[in-house]
């Protein structure tokens, strides 16, 4: 008997996924597959990360191997001229021809490029493959401010890689009134718009291009309102069409707006013939996610091999990192009243916005939007998609420390049903997550390997993980808590072998304990830990490449692109000669002022090049680095104490100064506060810190584990009535602890709640040295101290970092000319791009 022959047209993810999955279930089916790119198939989800990487077989699917191996003739760099449906037949450009049983149209779709005069100029892009982002590169060294046209995933993706090609303050341009109109509503859109314009990204909403100038390259785009954007480089993301024109040439039935019809088989008109991914239309929609284009793959597989089988549509919910923003919808995010009830919760401070949808009789949650914080994406899309019941308490489902562990509908991991799909993208359900864990993958590498989940877009991965603890717990194994997969480490156990092995850098750290290239997860928690070790400035050794973005600038980087300086003032006192230097140097750059919560004064819109020459005149008058921009001690707040106040009844400034010289530059997991109170009057608003000091008739109170902000908590007494210098010694040791075991990212509060005991258990460990390790804690932290330096004036005086902060390159001295300033209560307040608009 002949063997099936399939030929596919195609070679995406999708057109991929269909080869993959076709050689599972039918292995004797000779296939034939052709891609018009010079590439073997790749992940187009993860494409900017290409130029991170800067080589593209981080991003394969697949080698030429792979297709070998199976038996599937891989043509590349072959485009197909001609389809013959009458000879079942498919001839290409270069005359080659194949027959078919089955064609597979997986052709996917193009960018779409607006009808705008003008879009044929030198320094106009579109942004959908390699060698897209190839050409985009090469020309991006020719640019110093660009544009995108799109405002949706995709756009903002092409936003960071300009960004990430030296392009500061790149444009994103939308012709809605918001970004990423098919996924948030307008106040998420709005507080989206405003965290991508706080890392230097420009927000044009409601703009309508209708002409792109310039003589020959590219110059200015031109909006229908009258106003115009200067730019030297221009990416076109405004959409995508679908490739049907060897649909059209062949006679196959298209949509009037373009789209391959196709039933619930993925039959197109000629039985034969199937159409799966961006290029098909099901049901008058083209679906534009990854996810069910491979649903699509499996249906035209049963098909093909005799089966019952129906796409009846897909989810259309997502969750990306855009640009370092968490921003994910899920379900039906648009619901609205009287259908529904929506919980809005909107922290503009942190740039976090969530809404829930629940059903009008508040049985059930029918989508949502997640800005800035969507930790609990995969566990609200689970109860929406199946229906789980609600806890009392809807809202509660927006913070899952609230809700408990894994809160599924409040009801744990236990509520998600076996049938429930946790990939989309691959398919898989908890149910084969469960039986795969049982089978012997016991790690979240061996789990991803023999199920496939988590490999496609990789937002299921927290999910995955997740069953993959709960199911070993369910068990009675040992669940360790690896750092990612590249270390497989807890960060305690990560921070003791750096530490045995004396490893200064993260290279070292990856060469030795890791594997792969590292990750945004790894690469801060490495730096962490070799500056909670070591306490080395912070850039040295080529670690700079590993820090967070405003650690590797020594100041934190505010909307519009500038930076912040923050000089540290301990315990709040500061001389009338400093805050005289102060003043000076704020209206010679033209720095907007304010006192912060802390008690220090910050001064903002500083420009990049400006930093190491404020720095200098501050160091010059005394002053250090605050650290505001570290996972660091920040401050030690005070009230006026005995000193001036009728109530005092300790000197709480000079113990407040004496802690925050002793701390200062101290790195922990997560940042830390600090203050002293005078009196129980706790001006100080001490029992909020992570440490607190209060005055006693008899001594200090110390509390620990005080958290401020988006989750409140009071501190808990941890000594009362002791000396200063038992206070310090105890501080010391609560310190070391934290900073020894504590996961990333983790505030002490967060860490007390998690630790088995709770107070009673770091009392034990602190004050009465249950552990035997006070005097070794006590040791390193002194060899912490001996071994801080200013990172300001270390900066300043090392001419390699310091050759660091320039905007241009080639004109190291220029300022960034989208910045200008206007008037804001007799100050100079930072207002960005004014400068590149007419």
């Amino acid at each position: 008997m002949a063997r099936i022959r399939v030929v596919v047209i195609g070679n995406g993810m999708v057109g991929y996924k269909f080869c993959e999955r076709l050689m599972k279930k039918m292995p004797d089916v000779a296939v034939t597959v052709f891609g018009e790119e010079r590439y073997p198939a790749y992940d187009r989800v993860h494409l900017s990360g290409y130029l991170e990487m800067g080589r593209v077989d981080g991003l394969l699917l697949a080698t030429n191997e792979w297709y070998e191996a199976n038996g599937i003739e891989l043509c590349l760099n072959s485009r197909i001229a001609e389809v013959d449906l009458d000879n079942k037949a498919v001839t290409a450009e270069d005359g080659t021809q194949v027959g078919y049983d089955y064609l597979v149209l997986a052709t996917g779709s193009d960018a779409f490029v607006p009808a705008v005069p003008g879009v044929d100029k030198e320094g106009v892009f579109v942004y959908r493959t390699i060698d897209d982002l190839d050409r985009i590169r090469a020309y991006a060294g020719r640019a110093k401010t660009g544009a995108v046209i799109g405002g949706g995933l995709l756009g903002l993706e092409a936003a960071k890689s300009l960004m990430d090609l030296g392009i500061r303050h790149p444009a994103v341009v939308e012709f809605a009134p918001r970004l990423m109109p098919r996924q948030v509503d307008a106040a998420g859109g709005d507080l989206l718009a405003k965290k991508l314009e706080a890392l230097g990204i420009r927000v044009h909403v409601g703009k309508q291009t209708i002409a792109i100038h310039g003589a020959e390259r590219l110059e200015a785009l031109e909006f229908a309102d009258g106003t115009s954007l200067a730019a030297d480089i221009l990416v076109i993301s405004a959409g995508i069409k679908p490739r049907d024109e060897l649909a059209r040439q062949a006679g196959l039935a298209v949509g009037p707006r373009g789209g391959i019809v196709v039933d619930g088989q993925m039959r197109t008109s000629d039985p034969a013939v199937f159409a799966i991914g961006e290029c098909a239309l099901f049901d008058g929609m083209v679906y534009g996610l990854v996810a069910p284009g491979y649903d699509m793959a499996n249906v035209a597989i049963a098909t093909i091999a005799g089966e019952e089988v129906a796409f009846k549509g897909a989810d259309m919910s997502s969750k990306l990192k855009l640009i370092g923003v968490d921003v994910a919808s899920f379900g039906n995010p648009f619901d609205a009243e009287p259908a529904c009830r929506s919980i809005v919760y909107e922290d503009r401070h942190r740039g976090v916005y969530k809404r829930l949808n629940v059903s009008a009789d508040g049985s059930r949650l029918t989508g949502g939007i997640l800005i800035g914080d969507a930790s609990q994406y995969n566990v609200l899309l689970q109860t929406a998609l199946h229906a789980l019941p609600l806890p009392d308490e809807p809202e509660s489902l927006l913070f899952g420390h609230r809700a408990g562990p894994n809160p599924v509908a409040g009801g744990g991991m236990a509520a998600l049903p076996p049938a429930a799909v946790v990939c989309s993208c691959e398919g898989v359900t908890k149910g084969a997550l469960m039986d795969a864990v049982v089978g012997g993958c016991e790690t979240l590498d061996g789990l991803k390997a023999c199920t496939k989940a988590g490999t496609g877009c990789g937002g299921c991965v927290p999910l995955v993980k997740d069953i993959l603890h709960d199911t070993l717990k369910q068990h009675g194994k040992y669940v360790r808590n690896v750092v990612c997969e590249h270390f497989p480490y807890s960060r305690q156990e990560l921070y003791d072998l750096v530490k045995i092995h004396g490893l200064r850098s993260y290279d070292d750290v990856l060469d030795e304990f890791g594997k792969g290239a590292g990750c945004e997860v790894c690469k801060p928690l490495v730096s962490s830990v070799l500056a909670s070790l070591w306490n080395d400035m912070v850039l040295a050794r080529g670690n700079d490449v590993a820090q967070d973005s405003n650690d590797r600038f020594l100041a934190n980087i505010q909307k519009g692109g500038t930076y912040s300086v923050v000089p540290r003032i301990p315990g709040g006192e500061i001389t009338p000669d400093r805050l005289i230097v102060m003043g000076r140097i704020a209206k010679k750059y033209g720095l907007y002022t304010k006192i912060t919560g802390g008690q220090r004064i910050d001064m903002f819109g500083a420009h990049l090049n400006d930093l190491p020459l404020i720095w200098e005149e501050l160091i010059a008058a005394g002053f250090e680095s605050g650290h505001a921009y570290g996972k660091a001690l920040r401050t030690v707040k005070s009230c006026v104490g005995s000193t001036w106040c009728r109530f005092g009844l300790h000197d709480s400034v000079s113990f407040a100064v004496e802690v925050e010289n002793r701390y200062k530059g101290l790195r922990a997991p997560h940042k830390f506060k600090s203050a002293v109170s005078g009196c129980a009057r706790e001006c100080a608003e001490a029992q909020s810190k992570d440490f607190g000091i209060i005055a006693t008739e008899r001594g200090w109170n110390l509390y620990v584990c005080g958290n401020g902000g988006m989750k409140p908590q009071h501190a808990q007494l941890l000594a009362s009535d002791i000396d200063s210098a038992t206070c310090i010694r105890y501080i010391d040791r609560f310190l070391m602890f934290y900073i020894q075991t504590a996961d990333p990212l983790t505030r002490t509060a967060t860490w007390l709640n998690k630790m088995e005991g709770g107070i009673d258990y770091l009392r034990n460990v602190v004050v009465n040295d249950s552990l035997g390790m006070a005097g070794r804690w006590e040791e390193e932290l002194a060899a912490l101290l001996r071994a801080y330096r200013c990172e300001w004036k270390t900066a300043v005086e090392t001419p390699e970092i310091r050759g660091r902060f320039t905007h241009f390159v080639n004109a190291p001295e220029e300022r960034d000319p989208s910045v200008s300033f206007r008037p804001l209560r007799g100050q100079k307040a930072a207002m960005v791009w004014t400068a590149v608009q007419d």
